[in-house]
């Protein structure tokens, strides 16, 4: 069986810890299967580096950016290679480029578009070990390009698709996917299996235990993934197709996003495309937008609100400040939060977004947004309230079942 296993900064952190994940290779390959390693930097070395750049300039060119960060995941690759051959086993330490990565020209968060997995194959095919730096590759002009943030994880399950791994195991300091955050509500539960629609939803909606963009490439490759810890010996939670034994499941986790700000438009003008221009400013500055509600236009003037991470607040505020003619009045608030409650259950089960208003209500949390897709309800609340409502729509749902 051919595993790609993926470490995160947290499981590599150290020396000691290099040397436990090393412990852990070891035994899977000595059960008898073909392991590729994919590796993260040692916890805060990415924030060193960048603060090294930052130390002669607060913007430094992406393109020398991705090759100083590049180096972090190669530093733990060589190590685990080191540790693994000192072990006995024979194992290779191999950058982006060698393991045959080619992104797009995007520096600090590119995109993979090909991969040519011969040279990995022919290290199988000899019997060693591949240790993989993740979160990385190199463009059609040679240059070293990063993936972004958790990109170490996009880096395992494209090359688990490339190589037709059997499974993709992503380690990290938890074991698994839980019903919601235990740190917020101790009686959440590890679940057995989760889909892929689930998961994308729980990442982008706050969860942090895979990053989304992986989880999409999963799904769009067929790739079977499982998210265990390198602290334990858990099972850890599959990541898969649905099934019929999770639908029958009708809530699969509750989650709260704190990264939140909300903005409201007051007395917009309400003609034919003021919406896209908008829109399309925001995105033309990078700023993500999330809930969107727009009231039905009269006197020729309409209220818009929507949410923004709260670290792109003060970039949409000057955006907005651009449309002085098109808008009466604008308020901003950062303090709100998203609760969110996810289940492929849901398409076939009526009253999930009933019961969250109720319990809310019963709780006298006033809901301020609120969007829904076929396996989410998301509600936009006051920060204060919001580890509140996780713990009581947790209890409504009976997920600690």
């Amino acid at each position: 069986m051919l595993v790609v296993h993926k470490y995160g900064g947290t499981s590599v952190g150290d020396l000691d810890r290099i040397e436990n994940v090393a412990n852990r290779v070891a035994k899977a390959r000595e059960a008898g299967n073909d392991i590729v390693v994919v590796v993260s930097a040692m916890s805060g070395e990415t924030n060193k580096l960048i603060g090294y750049a930052e130390h002669f300039t607060s913007t430094p060119a992406k393109k020398e950016l991705d090759m100083l960060l590049s180096s972090g995941e190669r530093v733990t690759a060589a190590l685990l290679s080191i540790a693994l051959q000192s072990k006995g086993f024979d194992a290779v330490a191999m950058t982006g480029r060698q393991a045959g990565i080619v992104t797009d020209d995007t520096h600090t968060y590119a995109r993979i578009e090909t991969i040519d997995p011969t040279a990995m194959h022919n290290a199988i095919d000899e019997g060693k070990v591949v240790v993989v730096a993740g979160f990385q590759g190199i463009n059609k002009d040679g240059s070293v390009t990063t993936l972004g943030r958790g990109g170490s994880d996009l880096s395992a399950v494209a090359l688990a698709g490339a190589l037709k791994a059997d499974q993709c195991e992503i380690y990290s300091d938890v074991d698994g996917i839980y019903t919601t955050d235990p740190r917020i509500e101790p009686n959440a539960k590890k679940l057995d299996t989760i889909s892929y629609d689930e998961m994308l939803e729980l990442s982008s909606l706050g969860a942090k235990v895979l990053q989304n963009r992986s989880v999409e490439l999963a799904k769009k490759l067929g790739v079977k993934l499982y998210a265990k810890s390198s602290f334990s010996d858990n099972e850890g939670t599959l990541i898969s197709e649905e099934n019929d034994n999770m639908e029958e499941v009708l809530v699969s986790g509750v989650v709260l996003d704190k990264n939140q700000a909300r903005v409201t438009l007051r007395g917009v003008s309400d003609r034919p495309g003021i919406a896209a221009e908008i829109f399309t400013k925001l995105a033309s500055e990078n700023i993500n937008v999330d809930i969107i509600i727009q009231n039905v236009g009269t006197d020729g003037a309409t209220n818009l609100g929507f949410t923004v991470p709260q670290s792109e607040h003060e970039n949409a505020k000057k955006v907005m400040a651009g449309f002085d003619h098109d808008i009466e009045g604008m308020d901003f608030d950062e303090h709100v939060c998203k609760v969110s409650v996810v289940g492929v259950g849901m398409k076939s089960h009526s009253g999930v977004a009933a019961t969250a208003f109720r319990v809310l209500a019963d709780n006298n949390i006033n809901i301020q947004m609120i969007s829904t897709s076929e396996i989410k309800v998301s509600m936009v609340i006051d920060e204060k309230y919001g580890e509140l409502a996780i713990r009581t729509l947790h209890e409504a749902y009976e997920l600690d079942k």
